[in-house]
């Protein structure tokens, strides 16, 4: 079926249902934002690839809203069909309900698939709706019905998440959970966010691309947890050790029955934020808690032996990248390489580390105008070939055993133009100012985010992403709760603590002409202390070197230029004893002192 045909398909299912519009956003029951192919309808109704958006289907009209990272990227992949893109003015607010209040006549009838939907979600757009007149009805996954040659659900074995990379077992884990349960005069909390249950049971998966989770339910009662999972999952050995952990297993399908039958005389505490709207309804409404996510903040803040791993993750894929980046140097005066063999080569370099699970999402290899695509993902038949010429921007991450990595360098493959040079080093002050920042305990997202456009405001330029975001320890790539982000929200207000590892990725991007992001990862740590408090500081974890070439010096300060050197320097030292002798001299030359 074309695009225009699913959308001819969902419509007649429109009519047959009674509904004047559906709406089919990202994500899937545990409102993940990388889902597994079952669940990726919106991508199938609209053949838009990115990661965030929603679809919108009248009778007259289908819609996707996305923000400034895909824009050039929809409108390539929507031009073929009817599908029309709007483009969001804010990100991640949902400027789509506001269309259909303005589009739509009073007491319309709007259809969505509660299972993909959050309490919150719901209860805005059921404020936005609310002069309107509108029937909401949450019953009517149309999805199904069309799409006829829907994958299956993924059907792999979960393993065991080793103490050594975990620091705390699972046992004291759920023990700290029950802990909070009783404080809230809880029987239970339900878990239903994926990263959350592979964290809370060290457990990890391959059901999701990138991401090592598995899908599943988690309900922690007093004296067991119940793990609603398919049971052929799980490996035979497994599943003695989490029965001798006071585990039980149900099958994934039964989670509502089991709600519904348990919170009938049980208080049951749940996370509306996280929960899917069908089943924060299957808790019996004068048992149900609403009370906080007890997961999230625990597994941000990454305990000593996590952070130890990350340290040495990022030699091993500090490594890799010198031994990527020495063969691209190497090979680009011989021939021309395509985008998409680049992406092949980062994972071959990373694979061979050992302990490698595979990437953390896939590879961005933007050439020229293509690095201006802030989520480009490069495609064998119309990927760019990379010469000696221009701008390449490379954005990419590994998935290890003992940690989650994710980098982004921009180098110059000719001599650079001063506008280039200019525009890079602004990015580069952004990057360093929350490198070298010290700070008061209680500093949020929303400030870093400030502190590293100033230097680009200041010349008129800026970039339309946000500036950080949380990283997994073998987890996802994206998490939280923290977030450094201008749009003022809860994950941007959260306070930066101890142990939080986050992006620092400033940008600036010239349509059809190059993009610049430099990325780090950055651990936070104590600095000092003194009369007006505690002071946390961040380390810079990822470990390969910055182009210089890009570099116009005289609009760094001393400061700016000694934190880049002794980065520099720090880089060399640490992975100088795992390389081969011209690889080290390789690496040497790009880390000497500006």
């Amino acid at each position: 079926m074309t695009i225009d045909e699913r959308i001819i398909a969902l419509r007649q299912a429109m009519l047959n249902a009674g509904l004047d519009a559906y709406i089919i956003p990202s994500s899937d029951p545990h409102l993940s934002e990388y889902v597994a192919d079952h669940w990726k309808s919106r991508e199938w109704i609209s053949g838009f690839t990115g990661s965030a958006g929603v679809v919108v289907i009248t009778a007259d009209h289908a819609g996707l809203w996305t923000d400034s990272r895909y824009f050039i990227q929809a409108e390539e992949q929507l031009k073929s069909s009817a599908m029309v893109l709007h483009k969001l003015k804010i990100p991640h607010t949902p400027e789509y309900l506001t269309w259909i209040c303005d589009t739509l006549p009073n007491g319309a009838t709007i259809g969505y698939d509660g299972w993909m939907f959050s309490v919150g979600q719901v209860r805005s757009m059921a404020k936005s709706f609310s002069g309107k007149n509108f029937v909401l009805n949450q019953d009517h996954d149309l999805v199904s019905q069309v799409w006829t040659d829907r994958p299956s659900l993924p059907h792999h074995f979960i393993f065991d998440h080793a103490l050594k990379f975990a620091g705390i077992s699972r046992e004291a884990k759920l023990s700290a959970i029950r802990s909070q349960m009783n404080d809230q005069k809880a029987s239970a909390y339900f878990v239903s966010v994926l990263d959350e249950i592979a964290w809370l049971l060290n457990l990890r998966g391959e059901d999701v691309d990138c991401n090592p989770v598995f899908i599943a339910y988690v309900l922690v009662q007093d004296d067991n947890t119940v793990l609603f999972i398919n049971p052929s999952k799980i490996p035979e050995g497994l599943s003695t050790t989490l029965q001798n952990a006071g585990i039980e297993i149900q099958p994934y399908d039964a989670v509502d029955t089991y709600l519904k039958e348990y919170s009938a005389t049980n208080k049951v505490m749940v996370d509306k934020s996280t929960c899917n709207v069908y089943l924060y309804n299957c808790i019996n409404d004068e048992n149900r808690i609403d009370g906080q996510n007890l997961i999230a903040p625990a597994k941000a803040i990454k305990n000593q032996v996590e952070a130890d791993n990350i340290r040495l993750v990022m030699e091993k894929d500090g490594v890799a990248l010198v031994r990527f980046f020495r063969w691209l140097e190497h090979t680009l005066p011989q021939r021309s390489i395509p985008e998409t063999e680049v992406a092949m080569k980062l994972k071959e370099c990373r694979k061979a580390m050992g302990d490698y699970f595979g990437e953390s999402f896939d590879a961005i290899v933007g050439y020229k105008s293509n690095g201006a695509i802030v989520h480009y993902h490069a495609e064998p038949d119309t990927c760019a070939d990379i010469k000696s010429e221009g701008i390449l921007l490379i954005d990419s991450g590994g998935q290890y055993l003992n940690g989650t990595t994710d980098i982004t360098r921009t180098i110059a493959l000719s001599t650079p133009t001063e506008q280039q040079q200019k525009d890079y080093t602004m990015v580069l002050k952004g990057n360093l100012a929350i490198s070298m920042a010290k700070f008061p305990k209680g500093t949020y997202g929303a400030q870093f985010d400030a502190m590293a456009r100033q230097h680009l405001w200041r010349h008129a330029r800026n970039y339309g992403h946000g500036t950080g975001h949380g990283v997994g320890a073998f987890l996802n790539v994206h998490e939280g709760p923290q977030s450094f982000s201008p749009t003022i929200s809860p994950r941007t207000t959260m306070p930066v603590e101890i142990g939080t590892l986050t992006s620092n990725e400033p940008g600036l991007y010239r349509e059809g002409k190059y993009g610049i992001r430099i990325e780090n990862l950055v651990l936070c740590v104590p600095a000092f202390e003194t009369e007006f408090g505690e002071f946390y500081q961040f380390e810079t974890v990822t470990l390969f070197p910055i182009d210089t070439t890009l570099i116009d010096k005289k609009w760094l300060s001393g400061e700016e230029i000694d934190w880049l050197n002794a980065y520099h320097k720090e880089v060399l030292e640490r992975l100088s004893p795992m390389l081969l002798p011209e690889e080290a001299e390789w690496l040497e030359l790009k880390c000497r002192p500006i």
